[in-house]
């Protein structure tokens, strides 16, 4: 076996042809306010209306927030990375085609096989918190479903199938089908909704904090900080998610850096003062509910905004759900069109311009893992596989650098190699502070993928029958 075959390079002219072609195009239709809306629709969902709670009575008490400032700073040196990339390199796939054009084929095939997990496993368990909430709000009008229909398969519990996960799946997956800009749309009133919800939150909480409940500050100490802050980082998965937008994107040079740079920093913002909010509010070891926030304000006895919280936490975690499934699908486009995943995934509609099997494939995985399997403990894997597409993407921007130093950047990351240095240093003391059993569960993800590689996507790589033909 060649290992040359391993390492063949997509180069960046190679790329920018595939998207000028005729057939299999994606829509130009996003500008930079659509991107950053986005991104906030993929970050701000489940991090901030459930995790805070957990991680606050766990791991960090009210030092809550600088988990949320070490997450942060290691999203913000990434993200940087990540705009050089995709100002220079607009193309669908996200990290999977950056490491395509850095590292070659066998590390852009593992970086998109990482990506499989990140947004597979984000979506299906996204869509069961999704019919969590669901389910609360139902019950606040004496609404119940029969029991067999609320949750995954659990013959101790009477449980066949989680109804509400597979439906909501289901109306994401038509309405991606519909179209980009339409997609962007429902998008953009959704995040409307829940940023107005939680301001509402910080504006009606604030009056309610009491300082005496931040103390002690750091009760598990710095450890439970690192460990909280590999919790909350759930909270930031989504904006490399803006990523694989690029194709579909007017002047991406100018808009790629500002949508996933605005994302990232607003929503950073957001998640500070509410961590800072509700640990004044409520005692840090009585935060271990599933609803932290609302929890806060029936604390307080505020239970009307409560009933917003909870109405904001459904519109906050449809739009986690749509931005992952549709990264999900552009990731599947991308691959595909390489040659590395089989020809279904790449075929685009010539009407809507979107992958529309492709979209309805992603959408019957979903609602099948959704439906049926528990997965909360597979959520962890989406955190490890994020954390590593990170660190393999500030790498790739100091090789680029290096291998290609006169290639047009239209954003460049300041400060190399300290940037990215600095991304991967945090990232990686991420990874470290995570489960041993997820560090395993990610390594046997990765062996799959290596088979998977070896059995189908090495001998139908299109660079590989370019090359040969040349």
């Amino acid at each position: 076996m060649d290992i040359s075959q391993f390492l063949r390079k997509k180069s960046i002219s190679q790329m920018l042809e595939q998207t000028e072609s005729k057939h299999g195009s994606l829509r130009k239709t996003l500008g930079a306010f659509d991107l950053t809306m986005l991104g906030i629709g993929a970050i701000i969902g489940t991090g901030v209306f459930v995790l805070t709670g957990v991680a606050a009575a766990k791991y960090a008490g009210p030092a809550l927030v600088l988990s949320f400032v070490l997450a942060g700073l290691a999203c913000v040196f990434a993200a940087l990375c990540y705009a050089e990339f995709a100002s220079t390199v607009p193309v669908s796939g996200s990290a999977y085609t950056y490491s395509y054009a850095a590292f070659g084929e066998l590390v852009a095939w593992i970086l998109g096989w990482d990506l499989i997990l990140e947004y597979g496993v984000a979506s299906a368990a996204v869509a069961s918190g999704w019919s969590g909430y669901a389910q609360g709000l139902l019950a606040g009008f004496d609404i119940y479903l029969p029991t067999a229909l609320t949750s995954a398969y659990d013959p101790a519990k009477g449980t066949i199938i989680d109804l509400p996960a597979v439906l909501i799946t289901g109306v994401i997956t038509a309405l991606l089908m519909m179209g980009t800009r339409e997609s962007a749309r429902f998008n953009n009133l959704m995040v409307f909704i829940k940023v107005a919800v939680i301001l509402l939150f910080l504006v009606v909480g604030v009056g309610y904090v009491k300082p005496d409940n931040w103390s002690p500050f750091m009760p598990f100490g710095f450890a439970g900080v690192a460990t909280g802050a590999a919790t909350v980082f759930f909270a930031f998965i989504g904006f490399d998610a803006v990523s694989t937008a690029a194709e579909e994107v007017r002047n991406p040079q100018r808009n790629m850096p500002i949508g996933i740079i605005a994302s990232l920093l607003i929503c950073t913002f957001l998640y500070i003062a509410v961590s800072l909010v509700l640990t004044g509010i409520v005692p840090f070891d009585q935060l271990n509910v599933k609803n932290p926030v609302a929890f806060a304000m029936q604390f307080v006895q505020q239970d009307w905004v409560a009933g917003f919280i909870s109405l904001g936490a459904i519109t906050g975690i449809t739009t986690v759900l749509l931005v992952m499934m549709y990264g999900q699908t552009r990731l599947f486009f991308a691959m595909s069109r390489d040659g590395l995943l089989p020809g279904v995934f790449s075929r685009v509609n010539e009407k809507r311009q979107v992958p529309r099997q492709s979209t309805m494939i992603v959408g019957a995985l979903v609602a099948l893992f959704s439906g049926l399997l528990p997965l909360h403990k597979l959520a962890e894997l989406t955190n490890i596989g994020t954390l590593f597409a990170f660190i393999v993407v500030s790498a790739g921007v100091m090789v680029l650098r290096k291998t290609n130093p006169g290639l047009r950047r239209a954003f460049r990351v300041p400060m190399v190699p300290l940037v990215p240095i600095l991304a991967i240093l945090f990232c990686g003391y991420l990874i470290y502070s995570l489960p041993s059993s997820t560090k395993i569960g990610f390594l046997l993800w990765l062996v799959v993928g290596a088979v998977v590689y070896l059995a189908y996507g090495r001998r139908h790589s299109k660079l590989a029958r370019d090359t040969s033909e040349g």
